[in-house]
């Protein structure tokens, strides 16, 4: 019986739709989706305010697969995918999106060359990014363009495994970086992931200090951004269930200051992202400023499954009240 469920449970999750013809129209069509009754929202999202919810598609052989999401000049938003494929587009609350979509095949030269992308940091005087990569537990760092790149594998993180690696990682504005794990530390372990805190670019060999993430029960981190006040909002995913794959959401805070070596990262959850809401499998979350509120924006990655979409969030937030 067990190994059925467990058969059954590859199926649904591995599932792909059929797939696309090759095109090299590089369009991206933009749909706005029906925001949720006040009822069904209910006290779900906090001091959260849901703005919109839209649809993205792409006739482009490789859109979708989303694992990151950073804020670019131009009130233009950069997602990443785990194929590290690259869109930048205008948020659709600006009007037409202006897409730029690009492959990275000069970044990862082959196929054997690991190219899943599962977090991606900014530093946005420097235009400088780095990306989280699952598979060799790297860290690429590259400019804004993508034409330079340079990849570095922290000893740090290198027992992450292949499947459970940096999924969540921040640049924090002093410098240094946060990478959170996507596993828990153990089989029966609900709420702990290990975590790193980097003294400054890890690319360039700073050090490196262990601590653990705790987080809200059962939810694995997927991404996460630094507000204004120096707090950091964390993204969290669950699959609660398979066939087909449904997801819930959290959202928490916690403060960098009060992280120790060794020592539990406390969080504090702050949305929740019901699976009775209009929810994918989120896994990047990007923060801009807009005047004393923030607005936050959310993707899905779509693993280019049969039954999910890719959807992107806009929430906003007076942050004194978090």
């Amino acid at each position: 019986m067990a190994a059925a469920v467990l058969a059954a449970f590859l199926v649904f999750t591995w599932l792909r739709s059929e797939p696309p013809r090759p095109s090299k129209s590089r369009l991206l069509k933009v749909e706005r989706l029906a925001r949720p009754s006040r009822e069904t929202v209910g006290g779900s999202l906090g001091a959260f305010r849901l703005d919109g919810i839209w649809h993205l598609t792409s006739t482009w052989f490789y859109f979708g697969g989303f694992s990151s999401i950073v804020p670019l000049p131009g009130h233009r938003l950069l997602a990443v995918s785990d194929s590290g494929y690259r869109v930048s587009f205008v948020t659709p609350d600006r009007g037409r999106p202006r897409p730029l979509i690009a492959d990275s095949d000069h970044i990862f030269p082959d196929e054997q060359y690991i190219r899943d992308v599962e977090s991606t940091t900014i530093d946005p005087v420097r235009r400088t990014m780095w990306h989280g990569i699952e598979g060799d537990n790297a860290i690429l760092r590259t400019d804004y363009g993508w034409s330079r790149a340079s990849k570095v594998e922290p000893e740090a993180i290198a027992g992450w495994g292949t499947n459970s690696g940096p999924e969540a990682m921040v640049r924090l504005r002093d410098g240094r970086f946060v990478l959170l794990r996507e596993a828990f530390t153990g089989w029966l372990e609900p709420r702990r992931h290990a975590a790193v805190l980097f003294a400054g670019d890890p690319v360039e060999g700073a050090k490196a200090q262990a601590f653990v993430f705790d987080g809200p029960d059962r939810f694995a981190p997927t991404d996460m951004a630094q507000m204004p006040d120096g707090r950091v909002l964390i993204l969290m995913r669950r699959l609660v269930w398979p066939m087909p794959q449904r997801f819930a959401g959290r959202i928490a805070i916690a403060d960098p200051r009060e992280i120790r070596p060794g020592k539990p990262w406390r969080t504090r959850t702050v949305a929740y992202l019901n699976s009775s809401l209009p929810v994918d499998n989120f896994e990047g979350m990007a923060i801009v400023p807009d005047g004393g509120r923030l607005s936050v924006w959310i993707i899905s990655d779509d693993n280019f499954g049969a039954f999910q979409r890719t959807l992107l969030w806009k929430l906003s937030v007076d942050p004194r009240k978090l």
